[in-house]
């Protein structure tokens, strides 16, 4: 399959792996995976910010492959010996937007409280969703979906190689609801990938930025950063001609599907890191996030360096 995907990991062993799993099956890797992967995304974050885990404030957990109660948040907390007054929130079924709304958590917290740090969490076990069947969306689903998960803290910093979040935007096209997310078969999660998705992702994400753009009084063409969620190919083929972008304004989404595939909430936060490894934002410079999911919802976001 021509998916312009050429590695992606997964939470089991190729040597061992069964497609005719059982539920009860699937959740365990869930579980496990979220866990094992979540607390390693957690802790490079942190390492990374010279931080420890006794200095957050808020968790926040995104994920929609798997349910857990208590939830993955309240998990973590045990598993990392964070503190036992730390606040929480497990955010579910948001998909591959999921790390937007959970951004925008993280900034309302810290906003009410700006001496507190907040840490957001995405993670998805898309190897514990795997339906086998004949049809081409779950042929395309199967073909394009990893694991993966990313962290980042969000907090009052004055570093002048962080992003500031500006504010945020949403547009939903409730028409569509039923094009994308997944469903229930036999217990098991079965993805739902409509081929309409790909086609529309351009119109609908010019009509969020152009929301998100005019509230900040900010022209299109005062963007230097494109951060656009790595949907597939040939979503980001339809992004780059809507939004008349350059081959090396969507390169690093192309490299992130390249490199990862589409792990759904993480993705778009590869994404960043990406940019912010090899673009090297200035001082000054100004950058777009932008992530689609179930809703049908687009979600956006306004950075400043």
């Amino acid at each position: 399959m021509n998916s312009d995907i050429e590695h992606r990991h997964l939470y089991f062993d190729i040597e061992s792996f069964d497609a005719r799993e059982s539920c009860d099956q699937l959740h365990s890797r869930f579980r496990d995976g979220a866990m094992e992967i979540g607390a390693a995304a957690i802790k490079s974050c942190l390492s990374a910010a010279s931080m420890a885990e006794t200095e957050i404030d808020n968790i926040i957990a995104v994920s929609c492959t798997g349910y857990l109660c208590p939830g993955l948040s309240s998990l973590l907390i045990k598993e990392l010996g964070m503190r036992r007054d730390v606040q929480r929130a497990d955010l579910l079924g948001m998909g591959c937007a999921g790390a937007m709304p959970g951004l925008q958590r993280a900034f309302d917290f810290v906003k009410a409280y700006p001496e507190r740090k907040a840490l957001l969490l995405t993670v998805e076990i898309c190897s514990a969703c795997y339906y086998v069947d004949d049809s081409l969306e779950t042929v395309v689903g199967n073909a394009i979906c990893a694991d993966g998960a990313a962290a980042v803290v969000v907090g009052m910093s004055k570093a002048p190689a962080v992003p500031r979040i500006s504010g945020f935007a949403t547009y939903l096209e409730p028409s569509l609801i039923d094009s994308v997310g997944f469903g229930q078969r036999d217990g098991k999660l079965r993805i739902i990938l409509s081929k309409d998705i790909r086609n529309i992702a351009g119109q609908l994400a010019k009509k969020v930025i152009t929301n998100l753009l005019d509230s900040f009084h900010v022209k299109k063409d005062e963007i230097h950063h494109w951060i656009l969620h790595s949907g597939g190919r040939k979503v980001i083929d339809n992004l780059q001609s809507e939004l008349v972008l350059t081959d090396d304004q969507v390169r690093h989404s192309n490299c992130v599907l390249k490199e990862f595939g589409n792990m759904s909430s993480p993705t778009v936060l590869f994404v960043l890191q990406e940019t912010m490894r090899h673009s090297h934002p200035n001082s000054g410079d100004l950058g777009v996030m932008l992530a689609m999911g179930p809703g049908l919802a687009l979600e956006a976001a306004l950075l400043r360096w």
